[in-house]
């Protein structure tokens, strides 16, 4: 089995221009539980063991401020610091107790691209329960970059992820037994495509996302089945711009897995998923896809 020195990853932080409205929008619509408040910054909270998966600040504009992903040990946590070091990387916060009331150590670096990665270890925990048609972790985040294959490298050769597939467009990749935690889109702008909220199953997107349609949200995109990682997707934009996704069912592979490149990864005429029912994605959510850049 691969060893990873990154296990999952754990949360997203982003900057709102309204945060109350963002906060009502992830609790009463997406789903999601305010777990702490501290230091203007607003942590919650899903159904699984992740004391929370997303942090929401105030700020001028929507930006992703960072993603947090969790070190298989100390060690590896050192490690990691001194391979982004080794790469250039900007060292934003050396390694020391994590500010978060999650706790833990934690280390933060800007990458080449301009985002900033922020690498957890022995976080607190929470017991974890699988709750129908709500979000229990997250599933990926999708990182836009005019240069996938390089930033593909970089998570590959710094941080030790591995590359499960690549499509046209996007590059997959897995620091566990999830087809992808990571997705890089090419695209002509850095910043964030869009966060991926794991469901516990199909139905649950379904339930899900017609309580965020009910709340005022249409779907941007889907409700479809993806190539890469065969996963259910629903796509939404939030009130402020950021695209989310409810998924479920994502593929479970392992060191047997075999790569498959853009030649395999094809859709007959018209078509945008496995299926074959989801309608074109939505100029909104296009646009929306391509708004959103790293805070600095």
């Amino acid at each position: 089995m691969h060893g990873f020195p990154i296990t999952a990853l754990r949360s997203v932080e982003l900057s709102t221009p309204d945060l109350p409205g963002s906060v009502d929008f992830y609790t009463r619509i997406w789903g999601l539980q305010v777990v702490a408040e501290q230091a203007g910054k607003v942590f919650l909270g899903a159904t699984g063991d992740d004391f929370h998966v997303l942090e929401l600040k105030a700020g001028d504009r929507s930006e992703l401020r960072k993603a947090t992903f969790r070190a298989a040990s100390e060690d590896h946590l050192a490690t990691l610091l001194a391979r982004c070091i080794d790469r250039g990387c900007t060292v934003v916060r050396d390694i020391g107790p994590a500010d978060a009331p999650s706790g833990g150590l934690r280390c933060v670096i800007r990458e080449p691209r301009g985002s900033t990665l922020e690498f957890v270890h022995g976080d607190r925990r929470k017991t974890s329960a699988a709750v129908p048609n709500q979000v229990q972790r997250l599933a990926h985040v999708n990182i836009n970059t005019p240069d996938p294959d390089g930033l593909a490298a970089f998570y590959r050769d710094v941080l030790g992820f591995q590359i499960t597939d690549r499509s046209r467009m996007m590059a997959f990749l897995r620091c566990n037994d999830d087809h992808h935690a990571v997705v890089l889109a090419e695209a002509p702008v850095d910043g964030l495509n869009h966060i991926a909220f794991l469901m516990p199953d199909l139905e649950s997107v379904m339930r899900g996302s017609g309580r965020v349609v009910d709340g005022g949200c249409p779907i941007g995109w889907g409700v479809g089945r993806h190539g890469p990682g065969d996963n259910v997707f629903a796509y939404f934009v939030d009130p402020h711009g950021v695209v989310v996704e409810y998924t479920a069912e994502v593929l479970q592979v392992d060191d047997s897995y075999r790569f498959r490149g853009p030649d395999e990864w094809t859709w007959p005429p018209g078509r945008t998923d496995h299926w074959g029912i989801a309608p074109p994605k939505s100029e909104v959510c296009k646009k929306a896809q391509l708004a959103i850049g790293f805070a600095g």
